[in-house]
């Protein structure tokens, strides 16, 4: 599967622009680690798109990703693509072993994060997000409640990154895309 066949996959079964936009925040963090580190940029691209196709259709834990796997092995995508799709969820029994593996899960929650914090800018948009304020903002548990913050931190020490160096990457992941991602 390439980049085009991934985004209508995600365009099929993904209706809410917002989890839409979740999915291209996550891929160009994604893809600007692949470049970081060398690796097929597609690659890592199609895995940040892909990882929460089947959210609208199985929005109940464990049944996501677990469920949608098997529509992707279906539709032509890679072992390695769907396991570290299936490894971005705790509780699948997947470990995360590879580094896309582990930048998908570090990727994540941070992105979403990442997006709330610059809903609540003045202008709405990801170039006034500093660290500062995400440090802030992590520990107002009231703020985006429904992203786990330990979610945030396990990614980047799973990463082998410092926590402050991983939101400021990713945080420039996004703006190199911010007029895609409505930010």
């Amino acid at each position: 599967m390439d980049r085009d066949r991934a985004w209508q996959t995600v365009c099929e079964f993904v209706q809410s622009e917002g989890l839409r936009k979740h999915m291209l925040a996550v891929e160009a963090c994604m893809v600007a680690y692949a470049r970081k580190y060398g690796d097929d940029e597609e690659k890592w691209a199609i895995t940040g798109l892909l990882h929460d196709f089947d959210w609208e259709i199985h929005p109940q834990l464990p049944d996501h990703p677990t469920k949608g796997e098997p529509i992707l092995k279906e539709r032509g995508v890679s072992d390695e693509i769907r396991r570290a799709i299936l490894s971005h969820a705790d509780f699948t029994g997947v470990p995360r072993e590879s580094r896309m593996e582990k930048s998908l899960f570090g990727c994540d929650e941070l992105a979403g994060f990442l997006t709330a914090c610059a809903y609540v800018k003045p202008t709405r948009t990801i170039a006034e997000v500093d660290v500062k304020s995400v440090r802030k903002k992590l520990k107002d548990k009231a703020f985006a409640r429904a992203v786990n913050r330990d979610d945030i931190i396990n990614g980047a020490a799973e990463m082998g990154l410092d926590l402050d160096e991983h939101i400021t990457f990713c945080i420039e992941a996004m703006k190199a895309r911010a007029a895609s991602l409505g930010l």
